[in-house]
């Protein structure tokens, strides 16, 4: 292995549009390299798929930020909010993780995510209806930017008439374009926030509804409760991981196909085959990307490499996706592909428990838009598709033309 760290180019347009022959070149070098990633930050990257599966469920690699050396990781969280920040499942390890996770799971059901669905797909057919006229879109913009946001309102119960500013301040929060944003922007908007999302479980608490945040509040565990702090995180982590990796999911997925008419072609033929065409996607091109972090709480071996204690390991499932030791011909999308037990969602006790309304949102509005945009097709060429670089993937728009109806 080199010890000389590796760069991984953000700055160059082409690695951001396609940074899979690094990532095979990574892989293919060792199993666990050093990296300088987005930021400037250092990091050891786990790159195959048998290495990754094993340290997602490592408890020496902590999910904790504070248990990080480099104090530039807890920099990046604004400072009046960082307790707030911290007090998430994604970010808490068990104890704390396990007690959060169930009282969470009290309020987060495989029933309700079920019952989203009839609005789900109202809100993917309004969009559509918007953009149907023009004969064009950019199916960024005008449809996977809206829908995860509007769903996540509806799924907290956010009044309709705050929605639009609590989508305006949600986007300044967590993906101001593809440039790094402004911190003070950044920080305003998560103060503002905190404030409408303290407000809003107040009138929860007053006047409870049938939607997650009402669920939340009134959720225990014997004499356990959230906590109002765990209370505003949990609304935080909602929209950090149940927002913009759905938007990249869905922006991304379109992309593929219009990349790939074979498996367009294949898919328009047979819709059955869409439950397991979004499993490919996510393997072949996931929202997260190189991948996960963590935290060494000790120093800890993987693959024969030790990395020492507080230094950040990126489980890189993007690059352990495509582990040809694990999925044969790895670099060809194939929505019939079997056995796909990709780590896009992660393993282990921090599995994504926002899974299923993920899967839910993609598959409705995925199969929704082929079936209701008859000849889509870029409006661009393809390699005129601007991507977001580092941590989070997916396009920054998706310019299409299709039949006028």
């Amino acid at each position: 292995m080199s010890e000389q760290p590796v760069l991984l180019p953000y700055a160059d347009p082409a690695f951001v549009a396609d940074p899979f022959p690094l990532y095979r070149q990574l892989r293919e070098e060792g199993p666990v390299r050093r990296a300088v990633i987005a930021g400037g930050l250092d990091a050891w990257l786990v790159t195959r798929y048998e290495d990754g599966l094993a340290a997602l469920s490592d408890l020496r690699l902590s999910s904790d930020v504070r248990d990080a050396s480099d104090p530039r990781l807890l920099q990046q969280l604004p400072e009046t909010e960082r307790d707030s920040m911290l007090s998430n499942m994604l970010r808490s390890d068990p104890p704390d993780h396990t007690r959060l996770r169930r009282l969470v799971s009290k309020a987060f059901t495989a029933r309700r995510v079920a019952g989203m669905q009839p609005r789900i797909q109202a809100i993917t057919d309004r969009l559509l209806d918007a953009v149907l006229p023009a004969g064009r879109a950019d199916l960024v913009a005008d449809f996977a930017l809206p829908l995860p946001v509007t769903v996540i309102s509806e799924l907290l119960g956010v009044p309709v008439d705050d929605r639009h500013e609590f989508q305006h301040w949600t986007d300044r929060m967590l993906m101001r374009g593809a440039e790094p944003p402004d911190p003070a922007v950044v920080n305003e908007a998560w103060q503002h926030m905190r404030a409408y999302v303290t407000d809003l479980i107040r009138d929860k608490r007053a006047h409870p509804g049938d939607d997650l945040l009402s669920g939340l509040i009134a959720a225990r565990d014997e004499e356990q409760q959230l906590t109002e702090d765990e209370l505003i995180a949990m609304v935080f982590l909602l929209l950090a991981a149940g927002y913009v990796t759905t938007v990249n999911l869905i922006g991304g997925s379109i992309a593929m196909l219009l990349a790939h008419p074979d498996q367009l072609e294949l898919l328009r033929s047979d819709p059955e085959l869409l439950p397991g065409a979004i499993e490919e996607f996510l393997r072949y091109d996931g929202p997260v990307s190189p991948g996960i972090a963590r935290f060494a709480r000790e120093d800890v071996e993987i693959a024969g490499v030790v990395i020492p204690r507080g230094a950040t390991v990126l489980i890189a499932s993007a690059i352990a996706d495509r582990d040809p030791a694990q999925f044969p011909e790895p670099d060809r999308l194939d929505i019939t592909r079997q056995d796909n037990a990709h780590l896009a969602f992660g393993h282990g006790v921090h599995y994504c428990l926002g899974a299923p309304l993920a899967r839910l949102e993609g598959q409705i509005a995925i199969g929704t838009a082929l079936r209701r945009l008859p000849g889509l097709a870029l409006a661009v060429a393809p390699d005129e598709i601007r991507w977001r670089p580092g941590g989070l993937r997916g396009p920054t728009s998706l310019p299409v033309t299709f039949k006028r109806i």
